[in-house]
């Protein structure tokens, strides 16, 4: 299963000579840091693609801002552009709410009784657009902007403890690879 991902990834993303390639992504492209998987550009990457894609919420977006955010930070671009999916149709509905309740305890007022009668009338989404532009949007800001900040802050040192696992179990596996293999008696 391991080996399907790796291949379906490998043959997915595009390569930086493909890249290179658009004279959209050509400023980008022409920086190799940005492209390399090292200890310092890996949680950079992935912090800023949680902070980019919790924040935004807009799929076209995410990458984009992700790609950019990457330049000052030196961080990762595929890592950036991979972390921007963890807001996706399936969790968006749960981080929404989290923002909201999250900016409601940090002492923004979102009417949730609001919120709950427009769920249960099936509410279209002119109705949502004014409860959102009314009294939700900044509990939905502060909420959204703090979830953002502790998963970005969560996945940096994440991929830190990950990468440090990963090269020490290369590096034990390079040294049980050279020790001279002992003679039968």
């Amino acid at each position: 299963m391991k080996k399907r991902i790796a291949g379906w990834a490998k043959g997915a993303v595009p390569t930086h000579e493909s890249l290179a390639q658009n004279r959209f992504v050509r400023p980008l492209a022409e920086r190799p840091h940005l492209w390399r998987y090292t200890r310092r550009s890996v949680p950079r990457g992935v912090a800023v693609g949680l902070l980019v894609g919790i924040f935004v919420m807009i799929p076209g977006l995410q990458i984009v801002g992700a790609a950019l955010m990457c330049v000052p930070f030196r961080g990762n671009i595929p890592l950036a552009a991979g972390a921007t999916f963890l807001s996706n149709p399936a969790t968006t509905p749960f981080i929404l709410v989290a923002a909201l309740w999250v900016g409601s305890f940090l002492g923004l007022n979102a009417d949730f009784a609001t919120f709950q009668a427009l769920v249960a009338s099936g509410a279209g989404l002119g109705e949502w657009s004014t409860w959102l532009v009314s009294s939700a949007a900044p509990a939905l800001l502060l909420g959204l902007l703090a979830i953002a900040v502790v998963s970005a802050i969560v996945g940096y040192a994440a991929s830190v403890l990950i990468w440090r696992w990963w090269i020490a179990r290369r590096l034990r596996m390079r040294r049980i690879r050279s020790r001279p293999s002992e003679p039968e008696a």
